[in-house]
Formats: structure tokens, C-alpha cells, sequence
């Protein structure tokens, strides 16, 4: 097994490089997936999140708002430390047991993980970002539905293009097409096959 680390901000199209690595074969460890189970309709994370923000971000049914949350901490930068303070613990640790399941195997496994520029993780085999001009990234999220100021404040919350770049081992360009990107993905792919079968040889076991 190699795990491998995908990031990329709002817009990038990280969520169809992700898809494209699935259907290759490799295991998808979800950050935001974790994050939404964790976030469920009677959840323990749901009450310590309405204790800091407020009850009026938990809905009739018991959901939680998400726009709401998005309203409060994407604009507020104590807020969202708060906010990854109380959700990240449980995130990491569910993680690493998603992870584990597949230690005795030799998957490539993959983290998608918005955050991982901002919070790094040791041990990963490769770093892919899925990269893309910010106005560009604006006007796919809106394109999705998304609300334009919502959009900017959330990438002005993130790090900086730059910066994501600086963790990357493999940087796909998604200012093109789909097919332009399709060919990125399957280089890439055939770069972590070759890192995972070396992995497996070495493995005396």
C-alpha cells in the first residue's frame, strides 16, 4: 500500500480527478465524506459545534446548516480555527483507521483532502494538487450554483495557489478541458503504479 495525498481549493476540480483515480483502481479516503458522517443528525460533533456557533446551525430535522456554518466561519478567521478544532481530531483519527484497512494490500490509496496544504500529512507517497486560476476557480463554483461572495470568501480563507503548490509532487493544470486533464490524470496514474509495484518488491514480505 502507498498513500497518496490530493488537495486542490474550491473550483479546482478536485472531486473529478478523484472519481478518475477511483475507477483506476485506487481506494478514496474522503476527507469531506468523514467530515459529513461526522456531522450526522445526532452526532456528538453536532452538539459541541452548537455549543461554540449557536443552536440556529442545527436545522427542525436535527441536520446541520451547512450555509449557515459556512456564513459564520468563512468570514471569520477565530471562528474557523474554532471550527477545525473541534471537527479535525475525529476527522484524523477516522482517517487513519479508513487508511489502515487497506495497510495489508497493495492499493493506492488515495486522500482527498481539501486541507491538506494547511495541514500536512507525514508518510504520504506523492502529493497531487489539482490546480487553477482563482478567477477561473470563482466562475466554475458559480457555474455549480455556488453564491459568488460565498465562493471568495471561501478561497480567501484557504492558502494561496502558491502555497498549495509548494506541497505537490504531481500539479494537474484544470484550466483546460476535461480530456486535457483526463491525459494528466493518466500520467499521473501511471506514475503512483510504478511507485506502488517498487513499494510491493520491496516489501519482503
Amino acid at each position: 500500500m502507498i498513500v497518496v495525498g490530493l488537495t486542490g481549493g474550491i473550483g479546482a476540480g478536485k472531486s473529478t480527478v478523484s472519481a478518475q483515480l477511483a475507477a483506476k483502481g485506487a481506494a478514496i479516503v474522503d476527507a469531506d465524506q468523514i467530515a459529513r458522517d461526522l456531522q450526522a443528525p445526532g452526532a456528538p460533533l453536532l452538539d459541541t459545534m452548537a455549543e461554540r456557533f449557536g443552536d440556529h446551525i442545527i436545522d427542525d430535522d436535527g441536520a446541520l446548516d451547512r450555509a449557515a456554518v459556512a456564513k459564520i466561519v468563512f468570514s471569520d478567521e477565530d471562528a474557523l480555527k474554532d471550527l477545525n478544532g473541534i471537527v479535525h481530531p475525529a476527522m484524523q483519527a477516522e482517517i487513519q483507521e479508513q487508511i489502515d484497512a487497506h495497510q495489508d494490500t497493495d492499493r493506492v490509496v488515495v486522500l482527498d483532502f481539501p486541507l491538506l496544504g494547511e495541514n500536512p500529512r507525514k508518510g504520504l507517497a506523492a502529493t497531487i494538487v489539482v490546480d487553477i486560476p482563482h478567477e477561473l476557480a470563482v466562475e466554475r463554483a458559480v457555474e455549480r450554483g455556488m453564491d459568488e461572495a460565498d465562493v471568495r470568501n471561501r478561497i480567501n480563507s484557504q492558502i494561496t495557489r502558491e502555497q498549495r503548490r509548494e506541497v505537490a509532487t504531481h500539479v494537474i493544470d484544470n484550466s483546460g478541458d476535461l480530456e486535457a486533464l483526463t491525459r494528466q490524470v493518466d500520467e499521473v496514474w501511471s506514475e503512483l503504479s510504478a511507485i506502488a509495484a517498487g513499494e510491493t518488491a520491496a516489501d519482503p514480505a
